[in-house]
């Protein structure tokens, strides 16, 4: 994709008119008292010693999520460590779930406490049994129930998320006052919907290329990935679901997510993504409601973002506001 045809001062002021559904605070409070109601106990089991691993310990981690349903994590922290440890809850791109706990060693090398939180349907540890009401439209998720906000595949996944930092207080060792959210992609829209949600319970937020957002704006400009999925649905339901379509996406909208979250935020925004076009992410940074937040920019990168140079950006960022590990 080339540069993205917005200039830099344009994007710095991107504020589109917000479409928010009039109950948008009602419909989530419901949906996560609801998720909470079914209860349910968060399970560890320590697992290093399957993996070779010297220098981190690694637990299999079950916890409730919607409807009471297991959700899979890793929980990986340095061994050895005197806690209680800042804690990284990590959100998937999309298609993509926990992994192996070697894929994920970056947060425990550099001190902090790391959940790694599965994605249903989309990993192979956390199913969803939910076919939605017939409107999928591909092998993908972004019309799974598409025709209703209750019946959205969307809801359920972010409700795990929330329910993921509830988790948090049930492990040991962890520091429940120093919950950081972070993802990218997918695992970024994630991150801002529960920095929004949980907010009391969460310190900061870290979004790199930040999918689920803009929706309108993403189908008509995304060039590659999920939003295409929304593109060949509207394509042969174009006379009688668009407003419908978007209607139900609006309550799963990272910008409307963004206007009610206040901690401090990191975002990152690669100007050549055809995934999710810069003004998607610009259009939530420009509404986020905290006054703490940082835009990292990637002038010639794609949907990798910044690739290696990500992590460490964030680490500074985390430095400079005292989120670290106490040494």
């Amino acid at each position: 994709m080339p540069l993205t045809d917005f200039v830099p001062t344009e994007l710095a002021c991107y504020r589109p008119e917000l479409t928010v559904p009039q109950d948008f605070e009602a419909f989530w409070r419901r949906t996560l008292a609801e998720a909470r109601a079914q209860g349910g106990s968060v399970k560890a089991e320590r697992v290093t010693d399957r993996y070779g691993l010297r220098t981190v310990e690694v637990d299999d981690v079950r916890f409730p999520g919607w409807n009471g349903e297991p959700v899979a994590a890793w929980l990986l922290r340095p061994r050895d460590a005197v806690g209680p440890l800042p804690v990284v809850v990590g959100y998937q791109g999309y298609t993509g779930g926990r992994g192996l706990p070697t894929e994920q060693l970056f947060w425990s090398a550099a001190g902090y406490a790391h959940l790694v939180v599965d994605t249903r349907g989309q990993g192979h540890d956390t199913p969803d049994p939910y076919a939605g009401d017939g409107t999928q439209w591909s092998e993908g998720f972004m019309t799974r129930g598409i025709q209703s906000p209750e019946e959205y595949y969307y809801r359920r996944l972010i409700s795990d998320c929330v329910r993921a930092v509830d988790a948090v207080a049930e492990l040991p060792g962890l520091h429940a006052g120093r919950i950081l959210v972070a993802g990218g992609s997918q695992g970024g829209g994630l991150a801002l919907a529960v920095a929004a949600l949980a907010g009391e319970q969460v310190a900061a937020v870290m979004a790199e290329v930040p999918f689920l957002c803009h929706f309108r704006k993403g189908a008509q400009t995304s060039a590659d990935g999920p939003y295409q999925e929304l593109v060949k649905y509207l394509r042969w339901h174009s006379r009688d679901r668009v407003e419908q379509t978007f209607a139900t996406l609006d309550y799963f909208d990272g910008v409307h997510f963004a206007q009610r979250a206040t901690v401090p935020a990191w975002f990152g925004a690669a100007l050549m993504d055809p995934v999710c076009p810069p003004p998607t992410v610009y259009a939530a940074f420009n509404h986020y409601a905290g006054g703490d937040r940082t835009m990292t920019v990637w002038p010639f990168g794609d949907h990798s973002g910044g690739c290696g140079s990500t992590q460490p950006a964030q680490l500074a960022w985390l430095a400079e506001r005292g989120l670290v590990p106490q040494p």
